[in-house]
């Protein structure tokens, strides 16, 4: 998760996943900065406005682990 793209911490993570061939979905911001290119999928909220980009991440984490409680626990 970075809303500029362009945190160096997760950019240096997304690295060492790839080295290791971990898949990295990336919760990206703006147009997803250098990090896109270390993912295999991304979510991009096309914003620059640091808020709304967070309140998108928030929403969407959300929903996915809905999906997986329903999907293991129903």
């Amino acid at each position: 998760i970075t809303t500029s793209g362009n945190s160096k911490n997760v950019i240096l993570a997304m690295k060492a996943a790839n080295e290791l061939n971990i898949k990295v979905f990336g919760f990206l911001g703006c147009s997803g900065g250098e990090a896109l290119d270390y993912c295999d999928e991304a979510f991009i909220v096309p914003s620059d406005d640091t808020g709304r980009i967070q309140e998108a991440h928030i929403l969407v984490g959300h929903i996915i682990c809905q999906l997986i409680e329903e999907k293991l626990f129903a």
